[in-house]
């Protein structure tokens, strides 16, 4: 009897995650696909007449996606050997860096990007004050290129990591057995060391394909409107031409695709998966100890700190670059309202909405990863193996697609929200909620039964075994999933731009 209450209280747990992603989740994407499979009574185009109306879209956003892919293993690759084969100082510093763009709002991104190679940007005004140019020499806005750029450069970590940690597990003495064979360096890479890292490559090249496909911010703001990915022609359709069957039917596209990818993801994990003994460091790493091995983990590091480095720095430089010198005016302006009109927020007061709404996801999603990762950790409940992957879906469906479902969905009642400004922490908790919940799940299965058994039978009670016990077991964890959902509420922008409103930007 006291098991059964117990495994009843588990799917309690479940219930609420569940009704969460149920109301907001599957609810809007239900309301897309019924709009963009409707038949419009007869009239307006055919889902076969759109599909091949936004042909274009579709080609450009796969074959940009693969370009910036393939750049981004190319120039990782390097980095990511001298990394997994090398030590040397301040290693651990350098790499943690490398993450901090995959962190940065798109936004921020193309805005680094623009202040580096815009007209007015920091190489423009370096050429052209020391030619004497009166106009600037570098035209790379709305084009191609600086797209491809800020993509290598938003996800080159993704690369470096996966295949760097898997590189610098297995013994370097294969390579060296093929060399002793009369192998030469590049037949030894080649025919050794490539067909070996392949899992690690295909892995974070399909998660970069997925992030570029998917690509929003990076392509609106920098791309302009030449080019439109599957994303930015969903938000043109449905925020410019007001066309949401349009929206709604490349939203269709957008997860037709993923899903795709996803599923090709994991296959591919499975198919060309390799065992390897992990080797310790103390056999794989060394230092530099010829010319020819400093001068290799030198351009590297050079190479990794100019690329990433640079366009953070000409977006700080830029925002003290005034007509007369460096000035401290443009902050200033944060706390102004110059025009003295009723219709202009001073841009403080946005940040402050957006800490708040940042603070109001974290509790949301906190509080429903930590009832959801309570029900997937027990052993008693059923139809874990189901619900954990449900649980995760949100991943894998863009934030702009999220942000239509919702104007979709709450614009009427019972569930009139669409001038409220609770949409936005419920789109940001959407997005935030899987990676919370990935981060308390390790924590709460290494929880011993036995601990809580043992509590149990010494008179306390089910809340307060959870308090004192789960809770406290799996707090850093916790932390750590809350400073996830803060990050991603802060720089999140496909949905906010569909559910914002003018007075609370």
């Amino acid at each position: 009897m006291v098991r059964v209450r117990k495994t009843t209280r588990m799917y309690w747990f479940a219930l609420i995650p569940l009704a969460f992603l149920g109301l907001f989740y599957f609810y809007p994407l239900k309301e897309i696909f019924c709009l963009g499979l409707s038949s419009q009574d007869g009239h307006g185009d055919s889902l076969m007449d759109m599909v091949v109306r936004f042909g274009p879209t579709l080609w450009f956003t796969t074959w940009q996606a693969a370009v910036s892919t393939l750049l981004t293993i190319v120039l990782a690759l390097p980095g990511a050997y001298v990394f997994a084969r090398y030590d040397f100082y301040g290693k651990a510093v350098i790499k943690a860096f490398t993450t901090i763009p995959f962190v940065l709002p798109t936004v921020v991104v193309a805005a680094a990007f623009g202040a580096l190679l815009g007209p007015q940007g920091l190489m423009n005004t370096a050429v052209m004050k020391v030619f004497g140019l009166s106009s600037p020499v570098i035209h790379m806005e709305q084009t191609i290129w600086i797209i491809l750029l800020a993509h290598v450069f938003y996800n080159y970590t993704v690369v470096l990591r996966i295949v760097s940690t898997f590189w610098s597990s297995f013994d370097p003495s294969l390579v060296h057995a093929a060399r002793m064979l009369g192998a030469s360096r590049f037949q030894a890479f080649f025919r050794v060391t490539l067909p070996l890292l392949t899992p690690a490559i295909l892995a974070s090249g399909l998660l970069v394909f997925i992030f570029c496909f998917s690509s929003f911010g990076v392509i609106l703001i920098l791309g302009g409107p030449r080019y439109a990915t599957i994303e930015v022609e969903i938000y043109r359709q449905a925020l410019h031409i007001f066309d949401l069957r349009a929206a709604s039917v490349l939203s269709i596209l957008q997860i037709s695709f993923t899903f795709c990818l996803m599923w090709l993801y994991t296959w591919l994990q499975r198919r060309y998966a390799v065992r390897l003994n992990p080797e310790s460091k103390k056999i794989t790493l060394k230092t530099c100890t010829t010319k020819r091995q400093c001068m290799i983990v030198g351009a590297t590091v050079t190479f990794i700190l100019i690329f990433l480095v640079l366009p953070l720095f000409s977006l700080v430089l830029k925002s003290f670059m005034t007509a007369d010198g460096l000035s401290f005016m443009f902050y200033r302006e944060l706390f102004r309202n110059t025009s003295q009109s009723i219709f202009f927020i001073p841009p403080v007061q946005a940040i402050g909405y957006s800490l708040g709404i940042a603070c109001i996801t974290l509790v949301i999603a906190v509080g429903i990863a930590l009832l959801a990762a309570n029900f997937l950790s027990s052993s008693q409940a059923r139809f874990v193996s189901l619900l954990d992957p449900l649980f995760m879906l949100p991943l894998s469906t863009s934030a702009v697609t999220l942000g239509l479902g919702f104007i979709l969905a709450f614009d009427e009642p019972p569930l009139n929200l669409r001038s409220s400004i609770v949409l936005l922490p419920l789109a940001h908790t959407l997005v935030a909620f899987p990676f919370v919940l990935r981060s308390v799940m390790p924590a709460f299965r290494s929880i011993p039964e036995s601990m809580r058994e043992a509590a149990s039978m010494l008179g306390a009670g089910p809340f307060y075994v959870w308090r004192r016990i789960d809770l406290a077991l799996v707090s850093k964890a916790l932390v750590t999933g809350a400073v996830f959902a803060f990050t991603v509420s802060m720089g999140e922008f496909g949905a906010t731009v569909f559910v914002a409103m003018p007075q609370t930007p």
